[in-house]
């Protein structure tokens, strides 16, 4: 008989609203006056929202299901990231181009080749060797290989126009093949082919306690996805205001400007992330995958067409095009992908090799 589903914990109600409080703090001019205080502050309230947001996005997907649950925080992040791109592009104006490129990018590699990377370490130690459905992975794969070629690697060499950039007519173009492609993957894994993304029934069986929980009510789902976009727009927006911390401390050491980018998509991937190494850990690697390409799939497929249009109906010129180190990365990346998860098993192995990539990206971000 399963059990009953747990009530919520107070920290995770209490969570996002001290995220909206610590901002409204901010705006009314508490961090100036408390200095570095409201700053600590103001991390604890980030990470605070971080954990809160897992906790509701399991509570959301547990009672959905799978794959409509990896869905529901793939599309909240990608939500509030395309919100927090267009608003920093419309307040930079046509200085802000390269930011939607140089987040996606980071985003993709952050996902591909760090939070896989870890979910097949962590998996494979402590499971051995974890399982997975090919056909769902083989789909997510391609599709993200091919937005990402379209996207970031084709404006490169191009030559309407100088430079890694489209066209307008170029660049609407692939925005609407980007969104076909993206609609056609959902319409695969979670109409045609829901079960190519479906654990199997030996690894829920295996997967510990959780798979024997009842269920929790609609009343308390519907809460949880409140609760869900609030903390992780308060996750954002707390990401947003401790950036200039951030970069004075990217300073301080000497990096590049871009590794400032690399936090922030880090910080904000964090929920996801940590729902995926959960699923991992759980030996539900199916979950994981879910959780990680689709995320992938998402944040560049929508993030793309948006800015896109913001691009065009305000006459810039925006820049896609990966420079040749980055193009190298991403593109081993993919291949990379391709072989670790071409088996539909993996091993520790698959991890190391994925980790290694994601700490080359890092060390190259620092030193150019």
């Amino acid at each position: 008989m399963p059990q009953a589903h747990a009530p919520q914990p107070l920290w995770t109600i209490a969570a996002p609203v001290i995220g909206w409080l610590l901002l409204g703090g901010q705006a009314m001019g508490l961090g100036q006056s408390l200095g570095m205080i409201y700053q600590g502050l103001m991390i604890a309230g980030l990470l605070g929202g971080v954990l809160a947001a897992v906790h509701h996005a399991e509570v959301v997907a547990h009672r959905v299901g799978e794959p409509l649950g990896s869905l529901i925080l793939a599309g909240a992040i990608t939500a509030i990231e395309v919100a927090l791109i267009v608003t920093l592009m419309l307040a930079g104006g046509e200085s802000a181009t390269t930011l939607a490129r140089d987040t996606v990018f980071a985003t993709v590699m952050i996902i591909l080749n760090g939070i896989v990377g870890i979910c097949l370490l962590v998996g494979g130690h402590r499971h051995l060797e974890q399982r997975f459905e090919i056909k769902g992975v083989n789909a997510a794969l391609s599709t993200l290989a091919a937005i990402v070629v379209l996207t970031m690697v084709l404006p490169v060499f191009t030559s309407s126009v100088p430079g890694p950039v489209y066209s307008n007519s170029q660049l609407g173009f692939i925005a609407v093949i980007c969104l076909l492609l993206y609609a056609a993957f959902l319409f695969i894994q979670t109409i045609r082919h829901r079960d190519y993304f479906l654990p199997s029934p030996e690894d829920a069986a295996v997967a510990g306690d959780d798979a024997h929980v009842a269920p929790p009510s609609t009343r308390a789902a519907w809460i949880s996805a409140g609760l869900l976009v609030l903390g992780l727009a308060a996750v954002v927006l707390l990401a947003k205001s401790i950036s200039p911390l951030i970069e004075a401390g990217v300073a301080a050491i000497g990096a590049p400007a871009t590794l400032v980018g690399v936090i922030i998509a880090a910080i904000v991937l964090l929920p996801e992330g940590l729902a995926a190494l959960g699923a991992a850990k759980a030996n539900l690697l199916q979950t994981s995958l879910n959780l990680a390409l689709g995320s992938a799939l998402a944040s560049i497929g929508l993030t793309i067409p948006v800015v896109a249009l913001v691009a065009i109906a305000n006459g810039w010129q925006l820049t896609l095009g990966l420079d040749p180190a980055s193009i190298v990365l991403v593109m081993l990346s993919l291949l990379v992908a391709t072989l670790s998860l071409g088996t539909g098993r993996t091993t520790v192995l698959q991890g190391v090799v994925h980790l290694a990539i994601f700490a080359t990206y890092l060390f190259m971000t620092v030193f150019p």
